[in-house]
């Protein structure tokens, strides 16, 4: 069975009655009963690479702006930041011209973690903290209510201790229109990466919005929105006109999408629980993909501690299939100690070690019988590289200095983005949100886009060829 089958297989998985037991004790878990409800049509307009300011001020907000009834933006973290600036800038641009044409834009902000007080302190509830207008300027560095008199403006957090993140981050624009970003409403410098979609895709994410997110008001109203039109909506039109350092117009029609939710888990010391994940749709459709891998994976991420990667991984290079690991060598490293009881480090150490002592055995084992048909299978080959950043030209131009985006690539046909990592946390506890795309020319746009902004951006720290 080849990749393009995947989301059937995953599909058939998902309706097996110990999966759908154990989806229903998680929340949101709308899809247990009908798992094919998940599968949707995209069509993918944009796709553009840079630091996160550069991604919402070349992608992002030109969207924002551009809306006429709705803006829902979610993300993990939110802090005071050039992007924060810029975004209010952008609310301050939408509440104007809603003004000017007598009506009110919904704005929908939702987020995880703004502060180390703010996770203490706020309630563990999964209704959340829905902030008053008087902490909108004070903690959030929003503007005044008088500011942006033109939009219904709510704004929430959920958080559950110690751990448990709601990591995703997409911002959907008058429910016709989305972008799907790496990067959070923050100050760091890093890589990151956004495709824009509209289509069926779309309504995938505003009922997880709806389900998760919304208040009780929002859950009730009567919409009128329509993702129906073939034309691009303003939104559209202004995020696919745009141009920058690392984006590029992809106008692919009609891709076969699978939408991909990984509810939250109670977070557990690594070194005392199983080291197998939760079941998923993300976790089984990534496990199922790896699985079917025929030729080649190649994965973009920040960091690379879960133990259920790694050990699918180095199965599949044992039967051939190559894998080229990108990440980061440094980032985050206290909270993967904490989340996982190890570095991305020496997770790359033990695996560049496992593959060599495998690499040693098959060279060392006889050749098989080519008369009986029974030939060896020849290792794949491994390549890790570590996130570089570019040697400064420019001081007026910002180096992304470490890698934050998450992109899984298989034999030319699949790509799988969103928000998870690699890591123990998003396998295991954090809240993601996935994308599985199967198209063989989107792939290979995504990877041409890729292959440009991340030129001269890695090292080579280990190529078995």
């Amino acid at each position: 069975m080849g990749p393009p089958n995947i989301s059937e297989e995953v599909t058939q998985r998902l309706s097996r009655p110990k999966i759908i037991q154990a989806t229903k004790v998680t929340y949101p878990n709308y899809w247990a009963k009908d798992p094919v409800a998940l599968l949707c049509v995209a069509k993918v307009d944009n796709i553009a690479f840079g630091t996160g300011h550069q991604i919402y001020r070349i992608a992002i907000l030109p969207a924002i702006e551009a809306a006429e009834t709705e803006v829902i933006l979610v993300t993990c973290f939110w802090a005071r930041s050039e992007i924060l600036d810029d975004l209010n800038d952008s609310l301050r641009k939408l509440s104007a011209k809603a003004r000017r044409k007598g009506t009110s834009i919904r704005v929908r902000l939702c987020f995880s973690s703004c502060s180390l007080w703010q996770k203490l302190s706020q309630s563990s509830s999964l209704k959340g903290h829905v902030w008053s207008q008087a902490q909108w300027r004070s903690s959030l560095g929003l503007p005044d209510v008088d500011e942006l008199q033109g939009l219904d403006v709510e704004i929430k957090s959920v958080f559950q201790l110690p751990f448990s993140v709601m990591h995703p981050k997409f911002v959907i624009i008058d429910r016709e229109r989305m972008l799907l970003p790496s990067c959070n409403v923050s100050w760091e410098n890093w890589f990151e990466g956004c495709i824009g979609l509209h289509g069926s895709v779309v309504q995938q994410f505003v009922r997880f919005w709806q389900c998760f997110w919304a208040s009780d008001g929002d859950k009730q109203a009567v919409t009128t929105f329509s993702n129906s039109s073939t034309t691009p909506t303003p939104a559209a039109r202004a995020t696919v006109s745009a141009r920058g350092p690392y984006s590029r117009n992809l106008d692919v029609q009609a891709v076969p999408a699978m939408f991909l939710p990984s509810p939250h888990h109670r977070f557990d010391l690594p070194w005392i629980s199983s080291n197998r994940a939760p079941p998923t749709p993300l976790n089984i459709y990534l496990l199922t993909l790896f699985a079917r891998a025929e030729r080649e994976i190649y994965i973009q991420t920040p960091n690379l501690t879960s133990e259920v990667v790694l050990s699918k991984l180095l199965k599949c290079l044992e039967r051939g299939v190559g894998v080229t690991i990108v990440t980061s060598r440094k980032l985050m490293r206290l909270e993967q100690i904490v989340t996982a009881g190890t570095t991305t480090g020496r997770c790359v150490r033990r695996l560049i070690r496992q593959y060599d002592e495998i690499w040693k055995r098959d060279k060392t084992a006889p050749e098989g019988d080519l008369e009986l048909g029974l030939v060896a299978h020849k290792i794949g080959r491994l390549i890790i590289r570590f996130y570089e950043p570019r040697v400064a030209t420019d001081p007026d131009v910002v180096e992304p200095v470490q890698s934050h985006l998450k992109l899984t690539l298989v034999d030319g046909k699949i790509a799988v983005l969103g928000s998870g990592n690699m890591d123990r946390a998003s396998w295991h506890t954090s809240q993601e949100l996935g994308l599985a795309l199967t198209s063989e020319s989107l792939v290979e746009k995504i990877w041409q886009a890729l292959s440009t902004a991340m030129e001269g951006r890695s090292t080579t720290v280990y190529n078995s060829d």
